[in-house]
C-alpha cells in the first residue's frame, strides 16, 4: 500500500476555501496551455531527445510545473524523477581504418563497418573461407578443415551456394551475423565481407542501438577491390571504432493524494526526436524537430488536468499519478521502465489515460479514443457529451503509444489522439500550428469522463482480440506477440502473447527468451525480425526459448 499523506487533510483545515475552488476559468487554462507547448516545442530543447540536455530542461520544467500544483514526488528517492538507461543511437569514431597489403583503403568510399561490429583492432593475414556456411546436411561446409582461425582475418562472401533469394535451400543460413559469429567463435581476430554474387545486395552501412555488437572487428569491402586484396596470406590491419553509449532518461511523475483505495494514471510522454533520430520522415538538412504536437500538446493537457483534478470535489474517488514518460519515441522506454519499476504497486491501478498528439485537432472535430475494448467501463467515452466534439473509437489495447505498457499489466488504458498530419515527426511541427481550443475541449471531455467513473469503483479489465506489433509489409506472418524493447539480453524477450495466434496456440508464455526460430538465431530485436522473415502463412518451425532459464522447443505454425 501507498503511504498515507497528511497533505489532504492539512489543506482541508488550512485553506478549507480551496475545496470549493472552481475549475480554471478557459480563458486562462489556454494561456497556461499556450505557454507549456511554447516552451516545450521552442529551439531551447533541441527537440528534447530522451537522454540529451534538451530533455533534462523539459524534465526540470514538468517537475516544477507538478511542484508548483502541488502533486508527491512519486519518482526516485522521494523526487519527481524517475531514472532509467538505455542505449544510444552508435556513432563511428575517429579511428576508423583498413589497410590491405600496402593498400590504406578509404571509409565509406572502399568499406565500412557493419552494425553489428565490435569496437577494437586487429592485425593478421587474410584466409578466405568461402560463404562461412557450415551446413553439414546440405553437404557444404566450409569450416570442414578449420580447427581454429587465432590471429587471422576471415574473409568471407555475402553470397550463398545457391545464392540468395527466398528460396535458397541455404536460406537459414543467410544472416551476416551469425555467419561473423561462427568466425569469431573459432578465434578470428576480424572479419572482412565482400560481395562477389549479383544476387547479394551489399548490407545496410547504418547504425543501430537494436543490433548487439560481436567481439571482434567486422567490416564490408565495397567493389570489385576484394579480387585483388581478398588473397590468403595477404596482411590486414583493422581498426573499428563505434561510439556505443549508454545513456539516461527520465521519466516525471508526480501524485495527487485524495486518501483514496485506487489511482488513476494519467500520462504524456515528453521526449521527441531531437534534431532528427532514426524516426525522422524528414528528408532535408539536419534542423531541430520540435514536436509541438508529438507530444508538447499532451503534456499541456496533462498538466491542465493536473491543475483542475487539484480543485474538482466531484473526482476525490481515486488518487491521480501523473507521469510524464521520456523514451516515447525510442520504442516506449519509459513507460515500459515503469510498469516494470512502478512507484505504485500496479494492483492498485484502476485505469490509464494516454495523451499522445492532442494539439490538431480539426473542423471535423473529430477526436480519436483507442484502447477502449480493454474495460467495459468505456462506453462511457460514447455517451459523455462536450460541446460539437466527436468520438472516434477503436478497440485494441496495443498501439505505437505508452498506454500498451499499461495493457500489457492488465490495467485498462486509452488513449486520446488527434490524427496525424503532414508534419508528422518532421520539423515543421511547430507550435503556431496548434489548436489551443481543441485541447480544451479534449480537457474538458477527460475530466467529464473522469467524473463519470468517479463513483464505478475499480473498472474491469479485459483483453482485446487484435494484438499485432509486428505490423510490417515485409512479414508474412505473425507470431503474435509483444516484444519487451528494454530487455539487453540475448534473444527477444515476451512482454506480452496475444490470444488465438500462433505463439499463443504453441503455448509460448509472457517472460520467454526467443532465441531462435526454425534454424536462424535470434541474438536481438533485428534477429528476430529476419528470422520471422523467412516463412509464410502456414509453416511450421521450431522456436526455441529460455523460459526460467532452461532451454525448450515448441513447434509453431503460423
Amino acid at each position: 500500500m501507498r503511504t498515507p499523506s497528511i497533505l489532504p487533510a492539512l489543506v482541508g483545515l488550512l485553506c478549507p476555501v480551496l475545496l470549493q475552488a472552481q475549475l480554471m476559468p478557459d480563458t486562462d487554462a489556454l494561456d497556461q496551455m499556450s505557454y507549456d507547448v511554447k516552451y516545450l516545442a521552442s529551439d531551447l530543447l533541441e527537440g528534447r531527445e530522451s537522454g540529451t540536455a534538451g530533455e533534462k530542461l523539459a524534465v526540470e520544467y514538468i517537475a516544477a510545473k507538478f511542484g508548483n500544483v502541488g502533486l508527491m514526488p512519486y519518482g526516485d528517492s522521494a523526487t519527481y524523477l524517475q531514472a532509467f538507461t538505455f542505449q544510444a543511437d552508435p556513432v563511428r569514431g575517429p579511428l576508423n581504418n583498413l589497410q590491405l597489403g600496402r593498400r590504406k583503403l578509404k571509409l565509406d568510399e572502399n568499406w565500412y563497418p557493419l552494425a553489428f561490429s565490435g569496437t577494437g583492432s586487429a592485425r593478421g593475414k587474410v584466409i578466405k573461407l568461402g560463404f562461412g556456411i557450415s551446413a553439414p546436411d546440405l553437404k557444404h561446409d566450409d569450416y570442414a578443415d578449420i580447427t581454429g582461425l587465432k590471429d587471422r582475418i576471415v574473409a568471407l562472401s555475402i553470397g550463398s551456394p545457391d545464392g540468395i533469394h527466398p528460396h535458397s535451400k541455404f536460406l537459414a543460413y543467410h544472416d551476416l551475423q551469425a555467419r561473423a559469429q561462427k568466425a569469431a567463435d573459432l578465434g578470428a581476430a576480424a572479419v572482412v565481407f565482400y560481395n562477389d554474387d549479383p544476387t547479394a545486395s551489399a548490407p545496410e552501412p547504418k547504425l543501430s542501438p537494436k543490433i548487439k555488437p560481436i567481439g571482434i572487428p567486422v567490416v564490408f569491402l565495397m567493389g570489385d577491390s576484394h579480387k585483388e586484396l581478398m588473397v590468403d596470406g595477404n596482411p590486414c590491419v583493422i581498426g573499428v571504432d563505434i561510439k556505443r553509449e549508454e545513456r539516461t532518461g527520465y521519466n516525471v511523475v508526480g501524485l495527487l493524494d485524495n486518501g483514496a483505495q485506487n489511482v488513476v494514471v494519467i500520462g504524456a510522454h515528453l521526449d521527441h526526436l531531437g534534431w532528427g533520430d532514426e524516426g525522422s520522415l524528414h528528408r532535408g538538412e539536419k534542423a531541430i524537430h520540435n514536436g509541438a504536437d508529438d507530444n508538447a500538446s499532451g503534456v499541456a493537457v496533462l498538466l491542465q488536468l493536473a491543475r483542475d483534478l487539484a480543485e474538482m470535489d466531484h473526482t476525490r474517488a481515486n488518487d491521480y499519478l501523473f507521469i510524464a514518460f521520456s523514451g516515447e519515441e525510442k520504442g516506449l522506454y519509459g513507460s515500459n521502465y515503469w510498469t516494470k519499476n512502478p512507484t505504485v504497486p500496479i494492483a492498485e491501478l484502476n485505469y490509464m489515460i494516454n495523451l499522445d498528439m492532442v494539439g490538431r485537432l480539426d473542423t471535423a472535430k473529430a477526436i480519436g479514443v483507442n484502447g477502449v475494448g480493454t474495460s467495459p467501463a468505456w462506453a462511457e467515452v460514447s455517451r459523455i457529451l462536450v460541446g460539437d466534439l466527436k468520438v472516434k473509437t477503436t478497440t485494441s489495447g496495443i498501439g505505437p503509444s505508452d498506454h500498451t505498457s499499461f495493457y500489457l499489466q492488465g490495467v485498462p488504458a486509452i488513449h486520446f489522439f488527434t490524427g496525424t498530419h503532414a508534419d508528422y515527426h518532421k520539423p515543421s511541427d511547430d507550435e503556431e500550428k496548434i489548436n489551443y481550443d481543441g485541447m480544451l475541449r479534449i480537457t474538458r471531455y477527460i475530466e467529464s469522463l473522469i467524473a463519470t467513473l468517479n463513483d464505478d469503483g475499480k473498472l474491469a479489465f479485459t483483453k482485446t482480440e487484435e494484438v499485432n506489433t509486428e505490423n510490417t509489409p515485409r512479414f508474412k506472418v505473425t507470431l503474435g506477440v509483444v516484444p519487451d524493447y528494454l530487455y539487453d539480453g540475448k534473444g527477444m524477450r515476451i512482454d506480452g502473447v496475444t490470444e488465438g495466434k500462433p505463439a499463443a496456440n504453441a503455448g509460448l508464455r509472457k517472460g520467454d527468451v526467443v532465441i531462435a526460430i526454425g534454424d536462424l538465431p535470434v541474438t536481438d530485436m533485428m534477429g528476430y525480425m529476419k528470422a520471422l522473415g523467412q516463412f509464410n502463412k502456414g509453416d511450421t518451425a521450431p522456436v526455441k526459448v529460455l523460459r526460467e532459464g532452461q532451454e525448450e522447443v515448441v513447434q509453431v505454425t503460423f
